[in-house]
């Protein structure tokens, strides 16, 4: 069954002082690797309530291993711009279009952002669209 509120699971654990210090940072890396990352300002709240600022390495450490510990907003509005498709004829069972589709439809017409897709190739500027790349 999954966790709806996983913090308000988890700090009833944190704050239970017969809990050893290695099992509040286990369950803290547990909250992390479930949410994908948590803000810089939740993982000092979570290290200063439960008390283990002198452990907190064991935690920090993992994102040399390329565990997202901290999630950054910029990441999660980092979003590939959806086309407008209110208007198109949608299918009674199926009304979401999946993003796949919008990148594909840019490399087709060569606006791909050479920044977020650098192994896409060009088109050379003579082509008229009429052939597949």
């Amino acid at each position: 069954q999954k966790v709806k509120d996983s913090m308000r699971v988890l700090l009833p654990v944190l704050l239970n002082k017969s809990h050893d210090s290695y099992d509040k940072i286990r369950a803290i890396l547990l909250y992390i690797f479930s949410t994908n990352g948590t803000t810089q300002e939740n993982l000092d709240k979570l290290i200063q309530n439960v008390q283990i600022e002198s452990d907190s390495d064991m935690i920090r450490n993992w994102k040399y291993l390329d565990v997202p510990v901290i999630s950054s907003f910029v990441a999660q509005q980092h979003k590939y711009p959806r086309r407008d498709r209110s208007k198109e004829e949608t299918f009674q069972l199926s009304r979401w279009t999946p993003v796949i589709k919008d990148v594909m439809e840019d490399a087709i017409e060569n606006k791909l952002d050479s920044k977020e897709w650098p192994y896409c190739s060009r088109c050379p500027p003579t082509w008229n669209g009429s052939g597949a790349v």
